[in-house]
């Protein structure tokens, strides 16, 4: 298993990347928040020689704008990810399983050369959602033992911890061979 975490503007901009195959940070969020700490937690990412993925935390509603907000603010570089973190938002409503399968797919059309994964919690994972559409993988957040998250799907990503940050496992024998998954699409 491959070691990573991902981070927002709650992380610093400079971040220790010891151990690190990948890191996956926040890019946006509906159609008007930017992580002010996006360009330089990148720079961290990529002076590191890092895997990274960006992610765009999904807001119902007016999907092709969220889309192509997030393709506009994310950096584009070959073999970046992409990722839709899908979950309750802050005023307690949520996107629709086609609106989140809308999004991907609008996104993998503005982006076709990037891996467009999709995050959710275990909970959602098993009882929201109901087309096991996770684009070119699955990030699944279950706060057991890395590397086994409790469900039956495969995955390509697990977020296995919050403490004291964000901490993730990939499913990949090497980071070369993460770095050809990223690069495949």
């Amino acid at each position: 298993m491959l070691r990573g975490i991902d981070v927002s503007s709650y992380q610093p901009s400079s971040y220790d990347t010891d151990g690190l195959s990948f890191v996956f940070i926040k890019a946006t969020e509906g159609r008007t928040y930017v992580n002010p700490r996006l360009a330089a937690q990148t720079r961290t990412a990529r002076d590191a020689g890092l895997v990274v993925g960006f992610y765009h935390f999904l807001w119902p509603g007016n999907l092709t704008a969220q889309a192509e907000y997030f393709v506009s603010k994310a950096p584009e570089r070959a073999g970046d990810v992409l990722a839709v973190d899908w979950e309750t938002t802050g005023d307690g409503t949520r996107a629709s399983n086609a609106e989140k399968d809308s999004f991907i797919r609008k996104v993998k059309s503005l982006r076709p050369g990037h891996r467009v994964i999709l995050y959710c919690n275990r909970n959602f994972w098993l009882n929201v959602d109901t087309t096991s559409y996770a684009g070119d993988g699955l990030w699944i957040a279950d706060y057991v033992t890395a590397g086994k998250p409790r469900i039956k799907a495969k995955w390509r990503f697990h977020q296995y911890t919050d403490n004291p940050l964000d901490k993730n496992v990939a499913d990949f024998p090497s980071r070369t061979a993460l770095r050809e998954w990223a690069g495949g699409a």
